[in-house]
């Protein structure tokens, strides 16, 4: 027994954390190669290395995947201190290579010094498609406004569907659920982020972030644009990026009469705080939504000036309404406060609304032991504890929503 034990101990050294181990870099010279300072981790990695995200059979575990800005030519290199089987027989590493290189381009360089030698070539990268906005963001380090650029591609780009196979690797790193789209598809849309930059007097493009969105078919004549994935690239991260693509896209779907409204697949909490915030930034300047005629209610009139405006659906719009609402209340009044409270508790009470009407069948139909089981589990107190927190948490995202407008 001890004699197992010892060797379990000796084979938990050779376990590495795979988000540690994995080292992602883009790189615009290559003195980047070097500098650890822009080097970034995966948040996920457990589409390759299971649950756990652990790789077995090394120590000191380095897995470098380096892209170049602007064009994402890629750099696979592997390195370790030491190799399970340097100790110990019959017990074989994981062949970590394999695994990354299921989801990078077969063409990706090996070799540092090909690498470098095809950085040279960034100067002839430029962006796909076409472009929809310009912007600028302040750069606080570098003491300068810094110039994005934000293109629709399609896939008969010339070149965007292997960039494409290049880009698609970073979900697997930062979207838990990700996986790769079928790019046959013609219902498929693209939108690119890129920062303009100076080297040796010339003006290159550095990627920043995409997004995907799928076109639905709506009976009888509509599309629902709907986005799939969106990911800003983590150097980029904090810096508006996400608000900017999403209000670009809005802006693009509006001059498509056959677009419905736009929605999201399956969104994150941080895709929805960044819903809210471009929403009510949008819409905070529509007549309907004026401070006379908020403090009147959720009108038919808002719903039908975001959806026609903005392509913004109902359920949204109505979110949008309660943020605005929110804005122009003045909390510290007691009046106003309740009346505020009392309306968002009015659609927030929907779900236990419905228990109560389930209770009430159940009172007809079991017996006395049994609906004393379903009692305890639809309980009035705790579902107006609930819904007190329900209406608490809600008003604190609000306000975070508003924190971020009034700072735009």
């Amino acid at each position: 027994m001890a004699a197992i034990n010892a060797m379990e101990k000796k084979l938990a050294e050779y376990k590495c954390d795979t988000n540690e181990a994995i080292c992602l870099k883009l790189v615009r010279f290559p003195e980047d190669l070097e500098d650890d300072s822009t080097t970034f981790h995966p948040e996920y990695s457990h589409q390759l290395f299971g649950d756990d995200e652990v790789a077995f059979g090394y120590k000191g575990l380095q897995i470098q995947l380096f892209c170049s800005a602007g064009n994402l030519t890629t750099l696979l290199n592997v390195k370790y201190t030491s190799k399970v089987t340097d100790t110990i027989d019959c017990v074989e590493p994981d062949d970590v290579e394999s695994k990354i290189r299921e989801i990078i381009p077969a063409r990706s360089c090996s070799n540092t010094e090909d690498f470098v030698s095809l950085l040279e070539k960034e100067a002839k990268f430029k962006p796909f498609g076409s472009l929809l906005h310009t912007y600028s963001v302040h750069n606080e380090e570098a003491g300068e406004d810094i110039t994005y650029q934000i293109y629709k591609a399609e896939m008969s780009c010339p070149g965007f569907q292997e960039y494409h196979e290049r880009l698609q690797t970073f979900l697997m790193w930062f979207i838990e659920t990700a996986s790769f789209i079928d790019v046959d598809d013609e219902r498929w849309d693209y939108f690119l982020i890129f920062e303009k930059y100076n080297k040796d007097g010339e003006t290159l493009f550095a990627t920043v972030g995409y997004m995907t969105v799928y076109n639905y078919y709506v009976y009888p004549d509509k599309t629902r644009p709907r986005v799939s994935q969106m990911l800003i690239l983590p150097p980029f991260q904090g810096e508006g990026h996400g608000a900017q693509l999403l209000e670009a896209i809005h802006r693009y779907y509006l001059t498509a009469p056959k677009v419905l409204d736009i929605t999201a697949e399956d969104p994150s909490e941080s895709y929805i705080k960044l819903r809210d915030f471009v929403h009510a930034k949008l819409c905070q300047s529509l007549p309907s939504f004026s401070p006379d005629q908020l403090i009147q209610g959720f009108s038919h009139k808002m719903v039908e000036e975001v959806q026609e405006k903005l392509k913004i659906n109902k359920k949204h719009a109505r979110r949008v309404y309660e943020i605005l609402r929110l804005h122009n209340t003045d909390m510290s009044d007691l009046e106003h406060a309740k009346a505020y409270r009392l309306e968002i508790k009015r659609r927030l009470v929907g779900p236990y609304k419905k228990n109560q009407r389930e209770l009430a069948k159940m009172r007809k139909c079991l017996r006395p032991e049994e609906l004393g089981n379903q009692m305890s589990q639809i309980d009035l107190k705790t579902q107006h504890e609930e819904l007190e927190k329900s209406y608490q948490d809600l008003v604190e995202e609000y306000r975070r929503v508003l924190e971020r407008l009034a700072q735009a």
